[in-house]
């Protein structure tokens, strides 16, 4: 199929795009800029030109093609100020709504981007596909509920959750927390470190797109899990080893004025299942773990 990608030119979607093209799709990848333009034309796509707030330039991508990957999330947010969190996610909304919005009355199916902490039922419990929380206080659940929105339309929507995607460059917020560590000169977890985070391999991640994009079932989720929880005592241990500083422990009360906005996820247990979705889609990730990408960074 023929298949529009919004994200196309970012950490996940540049990945998403040679899997789609090797497994015989043709691929229209969203570029903001030329230098997204050729770097989507040298891995095989085609290009459709526009944005994320060019609404029109979404609803008419979407319309030339037989299906949608939306993985884009303008990821301005994550850095000095998280203050404008609320706003990235309000965008991501109206994203969707304009892909939708050009898929109504069709079978093509719109494949968008969510994250696996939409999931958790209770604390301590593993995420699971089969929940959704519409009173979840983190905004990002305003994609699900877009989704949820233009599903409602007629239009056939299933969600991918993200957990921390991971390769030996990138790491989700992890990322972060590395810079952190760096500034701070001592890598950090907060109390015993026992908060897990999911992880998952960004190869593996693309090719769960795929899979559920060619599975093409209204209404599904999916949890883009390799790895349920990895501790941040582990996570805090082998960046400190990286970056040759000391690894502590901090008290809650000092999580803010170490992290800044970080410090809002750095204490979270998230842990996540993808029990259902492996069995659903026959999805089994292979690629290394968080632990091994973190080994073989460069950090200097």
């Amino acid at each position: 199929m023929k298949v529009f990608v919004a994200g196309g030119t970012g950490f996940i979607g540049y990945t998403i795009v040679p899997e789609l093209i090797n497994a015989g799709h043709q691929v229209l990848g969203l570029a903001r800029s030329e230098a997204g333009a050729q770097s989507l034309i040298a891995a095989g796509a085609e290009v459709h030109r526009g944005n994320l707030e060019d609404l029109e330039s979404l609803r008419s991508g979407a319309a030339k093609a037989d299906g949608v990957i939306h993985c884009a999330f303008d990821h301005s947010a994550f850095g000095q100020d998280f203050s404008k969190f609320a706003e990235v996610c309000e965008k991501d909304k109206h994203a969707i709504e304009a892909l939708g919005a050009a898929l109504i009355g069709s079978d093509r199916p719109l494949l968008i981007t969510s994250g696996t902490g939409m999931g958790n039922a209770a604390p301590g419990q593993p995420a699971t596909e089969d929940h959704f929380d519409a009173n979840h206080p983190n905004p990002r659940k305003g994609s699900e509920v877009a989704g949820a929105s233009v599903a409602g339309r007629g239009v056939n929507v299933s969600v991918v959750r993200l957990p921390q995607v991971h390769d030996t460059v990138k790491q989700g917020l992890i990322t972060y927390a590395v810079q952190v560590a760096r500034e701070k000169g001592v890598s950090a977890y907060i109390g015993e470190g026992r908060n897990r985070w999911p992880a998952a391999h960004v190869q593996d991640v693309a090719h769960l797109y795929r899979l559920a994009l060619e599975k093409r079932e209204a209404g599904s989720r999916y949890n883009a899990v390799a790895e349920e929880g990895i501790p941040m005592r582990e996570i805090s241990a082998v960046i400190g080893k990286g970056l040759n500083v000391p690894v502590v422990s901090l008290a809650p009360e000092k999580a803010q004025g170490h992290f800044g906005w970080l410090a809002m996820f750095a204490g979270f247990d998230m842990p996540a299942s993808s029990a259902q979705t492996r069995k659903h889609l026959g999805w089994n990730p292979t690629g290394p773990g968080l632990i091994a990408d973190l080994e073989n960074m460069q950090y200097f």
